[in-house]
């Protein structure tokens, strides 16, 4: 057989639509390093996240174009790779961090910081960069989730400033004012404090190249909320909530926070926590305890995503409390919900880079 032609390639993979963005994998620019021999093409494609969930599915999309269009006795060897896009912003803030995702709730008690937890590890696990801020100012939580309670930050002069390294664990670099107070010491700080702080959390470290870096909120509205959007442009926010009724009606309010002007978040998604209860001794039970689809019911009602529903699995916070979260635990179910979580905001974050207008700082006046 004679030697297919680059162009031919090309014109086959054009055919191939890269699912969430709504455009042939060509005219994206995710063919890469293109080669061919007799009988053979190999090629990588650049996937838009390490924790695409679509990866095989796109591959397969590949090789069915080559066979349909250029000869089914073709050997097509593909390479996946990835390479996350980030937000499209000219802030001097955090200039090697392509995208800043905040967890918020509106109410406590939902698990947001066990969703942040394990959607970072599960993030990090699957090649990404990913850091993550506890700015839970007055009740942190993320030491004791990665077992790093006795952990103490270093600190590094570089020229006249001094910058703080992030603790490192399970492959995410952490910050979190419990590495900086006694364990057992309450943080009694007005607003303010609370705002320089993460302020600081955010200018003052050596973040470094990261592909996401998790904002862990504390719960309802607050100045940390609105420190924040003023402080690095967002690329989105995900609002965990749990089934019932009163988590759902405070989720709504921490959803229009962010959905109001001048602020203008995009939202990324839904997280209902807690879906279901599933006991130890009856894996394949569920009982709606908390009520039933009332997350789904919230992202539906704004047309936005329901990003994973995560079982209440004693299990979790077991590995909650032993700092070891639930998702380096492959063999279990809810740490699969936890990996779905992970690839659906993935994909958010890319369809919402290429689809909206780049993200800037809020400017709040009054």
């Amino acid at each position: 057989m004679s030697l297919i032609t680059q162009e031919a390639v090309l014109e086959a993979l054009s055919h191939v639509q890269e699912p969430d963005l709504k455009q042939d994998l060509v005219t994206l620019g995710m063919i890469r390093d293109l080669s061919l021999g007799v009988n053979t093409n190999n090629f990588t494609v650049l996937l838009t996240t390490p924790a695409c969930p679509l990866k095989e599915l796109i591959k397969k999309m590949c090789i069915d174009a080559i066979h349909e269009h250029l000869g089914s006795d073709l050997l097509v060897n593909i390479h996946l790779t990835a390479g996350v896009t980030g937000r499209k912003t000219a802030s001097e803030i955090l200039p090697n961090v392509k995208n800043i995702i905040a967890i918020a709730s509106g109410k406590g008690g939902v698990g947001k910081s066990t969703v942040t937890a394990n959607l970072a590890v599960a993030l990090a696990r699957s090649g990404a960069k990913v850091g993550l801020i506890d700015a839970d100012i007055s009740g942190p939580s993320i030491p004791v989730m990665f077992g790093t309670e006795d952990e103490r930050p270093e600190v590094v002069r570089i020229g006249e400033k001094n910058y703080i390294i992030p603790v490192e664990k399970y492959g995410v670099k952490l910050l979190s004012i419990g590495f900086l107070t006694p364990q057992e010491s309450a943080v009694v700080w007005r607003g303010p404090m609370m705002s320089a702080a993460l302020k600081q959390f955010i200018g003052d470290c050596q973040w470094g190249e990261l592909d996401y870096l998790l904002i862990d909120l504390p719960p309802g509205t607050s100045d940390i909320h609105l420190t924040l959007v003023q402080t690095v442009p967002v690329t989105g926010v995900i609002i965990v909530t749990t089934p019932q009724k009163v988590a759902l009606a405070d989720a709504q309010k921490g959803l229009a926070m962010f959905s109001q002007k001048p602020i203008n978040v995009p939202v990324l998604g839904v997280v209902e926590n807690m879906a279901w209860f599933t006991p130890a001794e009856l894996p394949d039970s569920k009982y709606y305890i908390f009520g039933k689809g009332g997350g789904r019911r919230l992202a539906e009602k704004h047309g936005l995503s329901l990003l994973g529903e995560i079982p209440l699995v004693q299990s979790v916070r077991e590995s909650g409390d032993g700092g070891a979260p639930i998702v380096l635990h492959d063999d279990l179910p809810v740490a699969a919900a936890f990996r779905e979580l992970a690839g659906n905001v993935a994909r958010q974050v890319s369809v919402r880079n290429a689809d909206m207008l780049k993200t800037t700082p809020v400017e709040i006046t009054a």
